[in-house]
Formats: structure tokens, C-alpha cells, sequence
């Protein structure tokens, strides 16, 4: 009997991440498990989104004696680092600030999680900044289910307790609002015959598109804000809602040397191998090839892909070598035998999705577009098996196997794909370009004062850095990536306009298109969640709100006093 209830949690969503509530199975026992669906939940806080925003949003709020809900779409919680098998993106002084406490935790869980489960050399279980894969685009590149074992690990104590409640495979389907306040958000959870209602006093929006701002109908931006209404030097003349960056689905590969691990030909790949991007300025050539456009010059940019082999580690070659770009598992780390090959993510230039949204449209277009976008990932990894040139002059790499264990799906594309740009509230303050990068800060500094950082904001609840990055767009403009400086969250970008009772929790804050750029990375994701969460939860205790908070000077004061002694930095104090 334990089990069958167990089975029907994980249908529903309450088991599916391998962490369920006690009580509430318990108690399922002496019903029907129909009957025992509840209709009906209420905490101080629901969040929306089980990301690392989110993610961060509820870890803050029951830090702060609040009670929480939080729902995920999928059966992974995590979101970049999971679902949707990104390794992390972070800036050059993550390992010893800027950046939350809370986030430090939850790296150094997944290089335990490594060192505690996981054959590693000697060498380097010894490391103390262990990197699995060593992939070059981060000083911690692991796989998406360490990232999930990690997250749970911080979770389990709060839902053992029943301050936390997690629903998987939770979509948000409809919202009731009375004037500018949310009372209640449904649910669907996958499996269940009826939605479920959420009730809360605080609604935070940490999902990846921004779901909550239409079905609540927050006020919102969505695409690129027109030069008029910034002031941004690089924001376009007209502004169009459906210029988004490109979304990617990533997948995991290895690579067995002398076996054929072909897939069959996808069904669009004749249009995907002479597709040419439409963009201005205009791509290198073809989409699948080894050449694209260099982000910061545009100019044409060659790129290399070669495996390890058998007993070779992958070289390291005069352009990047695309196989170590964003590997996950690095052999060499891990004892003789572990591993046949490295284990390398597939999130490049390459299968960047262009073509068109899946943000405020028909449900219809939106399959269209995901459908176009996984053919166009499936149609990379058949070229690179069959077509790719080898530095022995031949073509294809048959070795390659796609690796669907990894990322735990059946076609073996991550669960969601990796989302660059949200639907973002129109909220008290919005951040510009020109508050971030180096060019327009050194106008207003001058080059002798050092160091250089973004506009200050007297409003701050964290931190963050990373070079203001948009890849390709929907809209047809090339790369827009620019050097950016260290910069603050302020609390102002996290108020909407009107709405008073909904917080964004990740790339859904106050920020513009170009601005954007720069929030919608992982650690920068967890601070803003962070931020949220501890604001939900300081509104409750302190019988004030959020707007409150923010405008009142002792109100503010208090707020961040609270943030910096729970490990929140919110100035870059350590570059002075």
C-alpha cells in the first residue's frame, strides 16, 4: 500500500524529485488516493518556478520564518543547472566573493556530492576548487542530476519540517486577482483530474518565461524596448516585442571511438544543413559549420570539435575546441575505467534557436517553434556524426552517442529548453545599458578612478557580474555583447508598477532587452531569487510591504541589515 500511494505522489508531483512530505503520504493511507488530492493549499509564500531563482526565493523566505510553496513544471528542480543542462555561468571571483552565501553553499554541495559519491582521482578529491569537467566556460562544470541532488539536499530539511511544500510537474494555469493584489493562483499537476488552487500572501514569479505577469495581468515588457524610451545607445529605433534571444535545447554527448552511435536523419535536417541565420550584420555561412559570428567584433570566427578518443584526452586547439567548451565530466579527474570518454554539453552558436518566439503566442506556434528548435539540435549532433570535418581531412564523427541518461529524457534533448530572455514587469526602476557597461561607466567616472562599477544604487539587495552577453535574436540582430562592470540588484527593479503582492524571482526584474544581458545568469539568477524571497518574507514580519519597504529610509535600512548579516553582499566592496 506504501508504495501504490508513493507512485501516485510521483504522478502528481509531490515525489517526482525524489523528495516528498511524510505527513501528507501518511496521511494518504487512510483514503483513496483520488480522494486525497487536495484542492486546495495556502503559505505566506508561493513561488512560482523551481529554478535557481526560485529555488533561492524559497530557501530565503523559510529562512525568514515564512511558510512556502513551490512549484516546478518539469520533474527536476534547477532550472539552468538542471532541466535545462547549463553549467554555470559565472564571473572570475566566484570562489571567493561576489556572490550570496547561500550560492557558495550550493556549489561547495556539488563538489561534495563528487568527492563523497564519485570515483575521483586522488588528485582530485584533493582539489579544493574540484571542476568535474573542466570545461572552460566555468570553474564548475558538473551534470544536470548533481545539480538536482545538491538543491534537494538544501530543501529536504524544510519540507521534512513542513515549512516547504515542492510540486513538480506544476504549471500555473489561471490566477484570481482582486484590484491591484494576487489571492490565488491554479495549478495543473500533471497526472491530477482538477487544478489545484495556491493561495498566499505573497506571490513570487521565478519561472523562466514569466508566467504569472499575463495570467495576473501584470504590467510588462516583453522583446526590445525602442532608443526612445531607454535612452540605450545600442537599443534599436523601433521597438519590437518579439525581438527575444534565441533559445537553445542543449543536449549531452560522449564519445565511444570506433562504434557507430549515428541517429537517424531528422526529419528537418536538408533545411537545417544550408540554413543561412537571417541576421544583420550578417552570420559567417551556413548554421551548421564550424564558423560563426564573434560576439564582440562580428567578423567571422572559426571554431573546432574534436573528441577525446580511446585513450587520448581532447586537444586543445588554435581556435576553441568545441568538445571542451562546456564539458561536465572530465575522465582524467575520475580513476582508470570510470569513463570511456568525456562528457560534453552541446550549447554553442550552432543551434542557437533563431527563427521565431514561444513567449505570447498560440499554443500552437509555440509547438511549431519548439519543434523547429529540437530538430534543429538533433540536425547538429547528425552533423557532427556525419559531416564534420576531422583534422584527418574526413568527415563525421559516428562516435558520438547521444546521451539520454544524462539529461533524463527519452529523445535525449535537456527537459526544457535553456530560455535567455523573460516577459519582465514594468516596475519602479528599470535598469539601463548605460548603468552597466564599461564604455558609458567610464564616461561618468573617468578612467583614474578606480575601480570602475556600475551605476551605485542606494536601494541595493545584492550583487552580480557578468560581461553584457545577448546571443542572436528572433528579431534578426547578430550578437550584442559588450564589456560590462560589477553591479548591484536594486530593489527597485523587483517592485511592479502597480501590482503589489507579486515579486519577480529571476531574468524577469525591471531590466530592459539590452540590460538584460547582464541579470540572466545563474548566480545573478540565485541573487535576485535570494532577494525575493527574503523581501516576501520581511514584509510578513515587519506588517509592512514590499513597495514600503523600499521607499521608507529605516524600512530599507533595516531590510538590508537583515540581507548583509544572512551573507547577502550588496556592494563590491572587495575590488576598492
Amino acid at each position: 500500500m506504501l508504495m501504490h500511494r508513493r507512485r501516485f505522489l510521483q504522478q502528481c508531483g509531490f515525489y517526482g524529485s525524489g523528495i516528498f512530505s511524510l505527513g501528507f503520504l501518511q496521511a494518504m493511507q487512510s483514503r483513496s488516493a483520488a480522494a486525497a488530492m487536495p484542492r486546495e493549499l495556502k503559505a505566506d509564500v508561493v513561488v512560482i518556478g523551481a529554478g535557481l531563482g526560485g529555488c533561492a526565493a524559497a530557501l530565503a523566505a523559510c529562512r525568514n520564518g515564512a511558510s512556502v510553496i513551490l512549484t516546478e513544471p518539469t520533474d527536476w528542480i534547477g532550472g539552468q543547472i538542471s532541466q535545462q543542462a547549463v553549467p554555470p555561468d559565472e564571473h572570475k571571483w566566484i570562489e571567493s566573493f561576489g556572490r550570496t552565501q547561500s550560492y557558495a553553499q550550493l556549489r561547495a554541495l556539488i563538489r561534495d556530492y563528487y568527492k563523497q559519491h564519485y570515483p575521483l582521482t586522488k588528485k582530485a578529491r584533493q582539489l579544493e576548487n574540484l571542476n568535474p569537467g573542466n570545461g572552460s566556460v566555468s570553474r564548475i562544470c558538473h551534470e544536470p542530476r548533481v545539480g538536482v541532488a545538491a538543491l534537494q539536499s538544501m530543501l529536504a530539511p524544510l519540507i521534512s519540517s513542513g515549512q516547504l511544500t515542492l510540486l513538480v510537474n506544476t504549471q500555473p494555469v489561471s490566477a484570481t486577482c482582486t484590484g491591484d493584489r494576487i489571492e490565488s493562483v491554479d495549478c495543473q499537476i500533471a497526472g491530477s483530474g482538477h487544478p489545484v488552487t495556491l493561495h498566499g500572501t505573497y506571490f513570487v514569479d521565478a519561472s523562466e518565461e514569466g508566467d504569472l505577469l499575463p495570467l495576473t495581468k501584470t504590467e510588462y515588457v516583453l522583446g526590445a524596448e525602442s532608443q526612445a524610451q531607454t535612452g540605450e545607445p545600442h537599443a534599436p529605433e523601433t521597438a519590437n516585442p518579439q525581438n527575444i534571444q534565441a533559445l537553445t535545447h542543449c543536449f549531452a554527448i560522449d564519445h565511444r571511438e570506433g562504434e557507430d552511435h549515428t541517429i537517424d536523419r531528422p526529419m528537418m535536417y536538408d533545411f537545417w544543413k544550408d540554413h543561412v541565420p537571417p541576421l544583420t550584420p550578417a552570420w559567417s555561412g551556413k548554421i551548421l559549420s564550424l564558423d560563426y559570428s564573434h560576439p564582440r567584433t562580428l567578423k567571422p570566427k572559426a571554431l573546432s570539435f574534436v573528441p577525446s578518443g580511446k585513450e587520448s584526452p581532447a586537444p586543445r586547439t588554435k581556435s576553441l575546441n568545441l568538445w571542451l567548451y562546456r564539458r561536465m565530466i572530465d575522465r582524467s579527474n575520475f580513476t582508470p575505467g570510470s569513463y570511456a570518454s568525456d562528457i560534453t554539453v552541446v550549447n554553442w552558436p550552432q543551434n542557437d534557436y533563431m527563427l521565431g518566439n514561444i513567449t505570447d503566442v498560440t499554443a500552437a506556434e509555440r509547438e511549431k517553434q519548439l519543434h523547429a528548435a529540437r530538430q534543429l539540435s538533433l540536425s547538429l549532433l547528425y552533423w557532427l556524426q556525419t559531416a564534420a570535418p576531422r583534422p584527418d581531412g574526413g568527415e563525421g564523427w559516428p562516435g558520438l552517442r547521444l546521451r539520454k541518461d544524462i539529461v533524463g529524457t527519452e529523445d535525449g534533448l535537456a527537459k526544457y529548453p535553456y530560455i535567455r530572455e523573460s516577459r519582465r514587469i514594468k516596475a519602479e526602476l528599470t535598469i539601463k545599458e548605460q548603468d552597466l557597461t564599461y564604455d558609458e561607466r567610464l564616461k561618468v567616472q573617468g578612467k583614474d578612478q578606480k575601480p570602475l562599477l556600475a551605476k551605485p544604487f542606494a536601494d541595493s539587495v545584492g550583487i552580480g557580474y557578468y560581461h553584457l552577453d545577448l546571443h542572436p535574436s528572433t528579431g534578426g540582430d547578430n550578437y550584442i555583447d559588450m564589456g560590462s562592470v560589477p553591479f548591484q540588484v536594486p530593489l527597485g527593479a523587483l517592485i511592479p508598477e502597480r501590482v503589489e503582492n507579486l515579486i519577480p524571482g529571476c531574468k524577469n526584474i525591471g531590466t530592459t532587452h539590452i540590460s538584460n544581458g547582464c541579470y540572466r545568469l545563474h548566480p545573478v539568477e540565485w541573487s535576485i531569487g535570494e532577494a525575493a524571497g527574503a523581501l516576501c518574507a520581511h514584509a510578513l514580519s515587519s506588517h509592512s510591504t514590499p513597495r514600503q519597504i523600499r521607499n521608507t529610509p529605516q524600512q530599507l535600512a533595516d531590510f538590508q541589515q537583515k540581507l548583509t548579516g544572512q551573507g547577502i553582499e550588496l556592494e563590491w566592496s572587495q575590488l576598492s
